[in-house]
């Protein structure tokens, strides 16, 4: 075995590696997007389900651990794929910060906001009828009157500041970058929703919201998912790139 491996390598020595074979379409289009909508999809599947099955005993910590576990393992297995995104606010956050090109965010929205409907209608076709209308398909119904949209808006604002803020931070942000990624990623969920989820439901991801209300057509305050989510989005690109970002991302004192 030894003389064979010493031939190879003696054989091989002075010519040069073979250049690696460039992506082709189908892996720097095609199969981003695709994974961003199977990655979307099962994400809102097991949190819609965790949310319709809720065992009243558990409150909060049932779906908190849910969403934030399920976010964890599909960030880990679909990053080297689309970046592993799953939520509009990362997709604006990440272009604005440099970390994918504009020709992009339009496909990976709509992925995103595609899978969050399969997944809804996943959850649907999974959980006992009663439960599932119930919980309105866990369609964020806890907004009831105006009084409350000072306090919702503002959580939903802050809450994916804080998210965003860390997947630019481990993902995006060269000084900061760890592998760790996916568990701190997971982590902030868990800690919003556990915060959070009583003000405004924390949704901090308008695809989540968007595929429950579309399989049940609950639409009630909806707008507060989308106006909160992009708009904590944007603050977290803002910070990053104003004050906390690398030399690569920040825009003055460089």
């Amino acid at each position: 075995m030894q003389m064979e491996d010493t031939d190879s390598t003696l054989m091989e020595k002075g010519q040069k590696a073979p250049a690696p074979r460039p992506p082709n379409k189908f892996e720097t289009l095609f199969q981003p997007c695709l994974a961003e909508l199977v990655g979307t999809m099962f994400f809102v599947f097991v949190g819609c389900v965790s949310v319709i099955e809720n065992v009243p005993a558990a409150g909060r910590l049932q779906p908190a651990l849910v969403h934030g576990l399920a976010v964890a393992v599909m960030v880990a297995v679909m990053d080297n794929i689309s970046g592993s995104h799953f939520n509009p606010p990362f997709t604006i956050a990440i272009y604005l910060c440099g970390g994918m090109k504009l020709m992009m965010v339009g496909p990976y929205l709509v992925s995103q906001l595609i899978g969050g409907v399969m997944g809804a209608a996943m959850a649907k076709i999974m959980t006992p009828t009663d439960r599932y209308f119930n919980a309105t398909g866990a369609a964020f119904d806890i907004l009831k009157s105006d009084s409350q949209l000072t306090g919702a808006i503002f959580g939903e604002v802050a809450m994916t500041c804080l998210i965003t803020m860390v997947v630019l931070l481990v993902a995006v942000n060269t000084k900061t970058k760890t592998p760790l990624a996916p568990f701190l990623v997971g982590c902030t969920v868990i800690i919003n929703v556990l915060a959070g989820g009583d003000v405004s439901g924390t949704c901090l991801n308008p695809a989540r919201a968007f595929g429950p209300a579309v399989m049940t057509n609950y639409w009630s305050y909806h707008w507060v998912y989308w106006v909160g989510p992009i708009g904590g989005g944007l603050v977290a690109a803002a910070i990053v790139r104003l004050i906390l970002g690398d030399d690569k991302l920040r825009v003055f004192m460089k």
